[in-house]
């Protein structure tokens, strides 16, 4: 049966019939020889395969030989036989509990791994159902003995014993359903979470315990290559005081496109071995590789050799593949941030190239003409004067209003729940105007792109709400969920058919219906207008968690009116 950190048989009440029918030496020879089959046949290390059998035999030994000294006593003081039969077999079965588990217990204490009363509390219980159910069967194997059944022959031993062979295969399927059903809990929670997480310089720091717990490891390492250099994202468990790698390790996880397991450190170990403790003895190096690229490894190790299975190595490149997804992922917010801001200075060189230059320069050209005519034609050279003074005035507008546009945004200086109280407050004072502001959850840290633009949302809604629906009353909502935020503006106005603005909308320039499907396009959002002729307008806008945070723009949206 697997159990905490190795496994338990069912066996005492088939040893207790071989020491009934050939004695301890026999007993001791036949459970060592089969443990030490098992052991070789699981391939596990050497010092457990000679360990093990030594250490059961030992414990033969020592609860047999404490049954002896209580045997004379039971003799004289116990009738009838059937008694006297089920208390030694008690004895017999407490001592050999104590023994084993005191030497067990002994050796976890002086190995260097950590060994807690946690720990210990979980093996006892184990072990003490194992002694619940070995004495069970023992009692029967005495009650049912008793009885005149005839002669006991080797397919009676057969079906007494089946039950209890039985319930061994049932409990390891149980605990090994139980186990993958905890592997794939944890993979399920770290996957939620990875993508409800849009990556930032800390973003694993919350997953740091989930990834140990979820692969059940002593120590791990995760590097990410970014811009192309390599990057140490975390470490967890015993990890080297002082390490650092070469270059042309970097190069070597680069080459890594698929999971490698290395069993024992003394054979061989990786490449990375100088950053974990001297006693880790397993390792899989996992890469992360996304289109025929590794931009990550993740490493984890144990204490005992031949510790990680096939089901480990496969748990651990799930979730190398989804670290590889959230990691390209971030790339690619990188990149559209970049290109946004490249888009934009663009914008603005051609607007000044369009714009004031064009026109600085036609007010320069005019002085200079005037400069020159001066003497000769003293009306025109005034007409020349006025007319440049005139687009000399345009161009200090314009750059006044691109001076403007360059300055913080509101949210930006003040954050999204003040900007919007504080333009409440405005729109309160100016038009003595009704209106409620309503604030639920806890805030999030939202991206400057996405208080933006849900600000100018709210502003455009507001402001149509007072001029155009002469609203006596507006409710503002802004609410914070685990996985979005919405912000709802409703009023009581005269209400609009939604056709009818749109086409209207596509003729204006300014921030209207289009212009808002636009900007929430670009934070995944979803935009909905409700309105009609006479009955108010519900404006809500609901951005999804990973449109809002890490300061990042999703290239992938759909927004619904």
């Amino acid at each position: 049966m697997p159990v905490w950190k190795g496994f338990t048989a069912i066996s005492f009440p088939l040893i207790y019939v071989l020491y009934i029918l050939f004695g301890t030496p026999y007993t001791a020879l036949c459970y060592a020889l089969a443990v030490m089959l098992v052991n070789m046949l699981q391939r596990r290390p050497l010092r457990i395969i000679f360990f093990n059998p030594a250490q059961l035999a030992l414990s033969i030994f020592a609860s047999t030989a404490i049954l002896s000294v209580f045997n004379p006593v039971l003799d004289s003081s116990l009738q009838p036989d059937v008694i006297v039969g089920i208390v030694e077999f008690f004895i017999l079965l407490i001592s050999f509990f104590i023994c084993n588990n005191l030497i067990v217990d002994l050796v976890l204490i002086i190995r260097p791994q950590p060994y807690s009363l946690k720990m210990w509390k979980q093996k006892t219980i184990t072990e003490l159902n194992n002694a619940l159910i070995s004495l069970v069967y023992g009692i029967l194997l005495y009650t049912l003995g008793s009885q005149n059944r005839g002669e006991i022959d080797v397919f009676s031993y057969f079906f007494f014993f089946s039950p209890l062979v039985g319930l061994s295969l049932l409990s390891s399927t149980i605990a090994r359903l139980k186990l993958e059903k905890k592997r794939l809990k944890a993979l399920f929670s770290i996957t939620t979470d990875l993508n409800q997480i849009v990556p930032e310089s800390q973003w694993l720091s919350t997953l740091k315990k989930s990834f140990n717990e979820f692969m059940n490891v002593e120590a791990s390492l995760l590097w990410t290559k970014e811009d192309g250099i390599w990057k140490q994202r975390f470490q967890e468990g015993r990890i080297a005081l002082s390490y650092s790698l070469p270059e042309e390790v970097y190069e070597k996880f680069e080459c890594m496109k698929h999971p490698i397991i290395y069993n024992d450190r003394k054979k061989e170990s990786g490449i990375a071995e100088d950053c974990f403790d001297a006693e880790l003895k397993s390792f899989v190096y996992s890469p992360l590789v996304v289109e025929n690229e590794t931009v990550g490894m993740f490493i984890v190790a144990r204490s005992r050799t031949k510790s990680f299975v096939h089901e480990d190595v496969q748990s651990l490149a799930t979730l190398s593949n989804q670290l590889a997804a959230v990691i390209k992922t971030q790339m690619l917010f990188s990149e559209k941030e970049k290109r946004v801001i490249l888009e934009e200075r663009n914008r603005i060189a051609r607007e000044i190239h369009d714009g004031i230059a064009q026109t600085l320069a036609g007010a320069v050209m005019k002085l200079e003409t005037a400069g020159k005519i001066y003497t000769k034609k003293p009306d025109e050279t005034i007409k020349l004067v006025e007319e440049s003074v005139f687009r000399l005035r345009e161009s200090l507008k314009e750059v006044r209003e691109s001076i403007y546009a360059l300055r913080p945004y509101p949210t930006q200086k003040e954050g999204l729940v003040a900007a919007i109280s504080k333009k409440i407050e405005e729109l309160r004072k100016e038009y003595q105007q009704h209106i409620l502001f309503e604030k639920r959850g806890t805030e999030f840290d939202l991206s400057p792109m996405a208080e933006k633009i849900l600000f100018d949302s709210f502003q455009e809604s507001i402001q149509n709400a007072i001029k155009h629906a002469e609203a006596s009353k507006i409710e503002v909502l802004l609410c914070n969920q685990a996985d979005h935020i919405m912000l709802q503006v409703k009023d009581n106005g005269r209400g609009f058919s939604l056709f009818q603005a749109m086409i209207k909308a596509q003729k204006q320039p300014h921030f209207g219906i289009l212009q808002m499907n636009d900007a929430a396009e670009k934070l995944n959002a979803s935009l909905q207008i409700d309105s009609k002729e006479g009955e108010g307008t519900i404006v809500v806008i609901m951005v999804p968690k990973m449109g809002f945070e890490g300061g990042s723009i999703h290239d992938q949206a759909h927004v619904s009116g």
